[in-house]
């Protein structure tokens, strides 16, 4: 049995970042990194790069604070969205810049990670490499997996006899033949990684049915990369404090502008402001793209309302026109459910009966970490989604009282759009293999981590040996992934100086002091359900899925460790000025130098 001090799982873009900030903030210590993959890069691996494969975010938004991807180094120019093989050399390049390179372990499986009793804890990590399996003792536990490791790839009546390729989009690499030997292809999905697919086939010419549920959510909201009449760029748009303020936010507070954020929200002239904000961004959205243009166009109008809308909007980062695809091209939409699959032939509901050559699925993801905690229950106290009847942190009673709180701060939240009135579970429970815990069909807690981060139970607060990073949907990946891990390294030397909320009109209680334990809960509760009342088009309601509420959060998290949270030269470019990695270059040197003056 191997002895490490820290194992992070996963060399995905959380992991990295929380390996090298645990490295760099603790050099003496051991560190294993376990990805099951042959490569570096997680999402950006080279198993799940195609060839159209890029990212949404544009050059510049998408780096390391303290590691710049540079057009003299990696080839991209500014206004430029990143090919994906870009980002996975990148990602290489930091791993090997920083020292952890050699730390990580390639097609490396966790299977198992069981807690240790005493009070300092520890995991005992089963792991699984080349038809062998070992065991690996952890003195502290990063989970990096994120909420992309395992395709849902649900189970269609009738496949057995399909007779084609189906499959995940995430594995469209593994079946990149088809885009030369086939001839028409049905797509399945609505999210961006169904946009993607449709577009690989079209541009090639192979013919494309888009089946888009009927009973699901529709398509995501797509907009272009400059948005408003000002033609503002949307990656900084949505990091610019001041439209922020625009957005309700239950972890608003950390900004430290509490008295507009109480006007924006608690008068109803404030919500007649932020109303028409969103209005006028959903309109600009819809305008620019045409949607009413074109009867196909239209099949992809968005169903959502903009504002509660998350990871389910995207940007437009195509070199070619996707839209004449529709217009002009091979692309066909369908709004319709699967019913069923014959051989090569997908069944829809409205009676249509596609031929296809292969079924490409862009069906969401399992929302549990890929690997199985023991002793059994042990995810309840971890903070992992589990059924409400076993809920010790996440009850009813603690529910009903953040709600409670959350609604009479933000009075607009009542009024819930209906998105789809028959909205139902992608094909019930069908799909789940005897490996399953988690029924798709049945509804889970949230995460519910402190900071979506840290168990915030009794035993793990003491413990202190466990963190997940990564597991929160935004437009600020770079940004929150090196924050995190820094917070992570120093949440777990006990170095975080926690400090009591102030409270919504702005008096500090208690400055300096710690929160005791039931108010630590308490606000892990209010944030975990915060998001099914404000992010219900997304996946609120059971991850922490924010696209407008990404600054505060940083703030929240910087906020934590005593650093300065304000980081722009005065309050007008504070308000105005967009928050990029450039602002928390120098985040970890400040870290080090606040814990040495202590």
């Amino acid at each position: 049995m191997e002895n490490v001090d820290l194992v992070v799982i996963g060399a995905g873009i959380a992991g990295l970042t929380a390996a090298k900030a645990y490295h760099q903030l603790h050099n003496g210590k051991t560190i294993t990194i376990l990805d099951d993959k042959e490569s570096v890069g997680g999402v950006w691996a080279k198993s799940r790069i195609y060839p159209e494969l890029r990212t949404n975010n544009m050059l510049g938004t998408y780096q390391f604070p303290d590691f710049p991807m540079t057009t003299e180094e990696f080839g991209v120019k500014p206004g430029d969205h990143i090919p994906g093989i870009v980002v996975h050399e990148y990602l290489a390049r930091y791993a090997e810049k920083f020292g952890i390179a050699d730390k990580i372990r390639f097609e490396h499986k966790v299977v198992t990670a069981e807690h240790q009793e005493g009070w300092d804890g520890g995991w005992m990590l089963t792991v699984e490499h080349g038809g062998e399996t070992s065991l690996i003792f952890a003195k502290k536990l990063i989970v990096a997996t994120g909420l992309t490791a395992e395709p849902f790839l649900p189970h269609i009546d009738g496949q057995e006899e399909f007779g084609a390729p189906l499959f995940h989009g995430a594995n469209l690499l593994q079946h990149v033949d088809t885009l030369k030997t086939t001839h028409r292809v049905t797509v399945f999905g609505g999210s961006k990684s169904a946009w993607d697919a449709v577009y690989a086939y079209g541009t090639r010419g192979i013919q494309v049915d888009w089946v888009i549920r009927e009973s699901g959510h529709g398509a995501v909201w797509m907009s272009p990369a400059y948005v408003t009449p000002l033609k503002k760029w949307l990656e900084k748009l949505v990091n610019t404090r001041m439209l922020t303020w625009f957005s309700p936010c239950i972890w608003g507070f950390a900004d430290g502008y509490n008295t507009l954020r109480n006007f924006y929200h608690g008068t109803a002239l404030g919500r007649a402001i932020t109303n028409i904000f969103w209005t006028v961004l959903g309109n600009d959205v819809i305008t620019l793209n045409k949607y009413d243009s074109h009867p196909e166009l239209k099949k992809i109008k968005p169903w959502s309302h903009p504002m509660f809308t998350a990871s389910s909007f995207s940007i437009y980062n195509y070199p070619t026109s996707f839209w004449d695809l529709l217009t002009k091209g091979p692309v066909k939409v369908h709004i319709a459910d699967i019913t069923g699959l014959s051989h090569k032939k997908v069944h829809l509901s409205d009676g249509t009966q596609l031929p296809a050559d292969a079924l490409c699925c862009a069906t969401g993801w399992k929302h549990v970490p890929p690997v199985k905690f023991l002793p059994e229950g042990i995810d309840v106290e971890v903070g992992l989604p589990h059924t409400p009847s076993k809920a010790k942190l996440f009850t009813k009673e603690a529910v009903e009282k953040a709600d409670e709180e959350i609604l009479e701060r933000f009075p607009r939240l009542k009024d819930q759009p209906v998105q789809n009135p028959n909205l139902k579970p992608l094909l019930g429970t069908k799909g789940l293999s005897t490996t399953d815990k988690i029924n798709p069909s049945t509804p889970l807690t949230p995460w519910t981590l402190y900071r979506f981060m840290v168990p915030a139970s009794a035993k793990f607060m003491q413990t202190r040996d466990i963190a997940f990073a990564g597991i929160c949907m935004n437009f600020s990946t770079m940004i929150m992934a090196h924050i995190q891990g820094l917070w992570i390294a120093a949440y777990f030397a006990d170095q975080l100086p926690v400090k009591t909320i102030p409270p919504v009109d702005g008096k500090r209680d208690r400055k300096g002091k710690a929160k005791t334990l039931e108010e630590v809960q308490h606000e892990t509760i209010l944030h975990a359900r915060f998001g099914k009342w404000r992010y219900p088009a997304g996946k609120g309601a059971l991850v922490p899925d924010f696209v407008f509420d990404a600054v505060p959060y940083l703030d929240l998290m910087v906020g934590d460790m005593g650093l300065k949270v304000h980081r722009k030269p005065g309050w007008l470019k504070e308000a105005t000025e967009p928050y990029g990695p450039e602002d928390y270059e120098d985040l970890m040197s400040e870290w080090v130098e606040a814990v040495e003056k202590k």
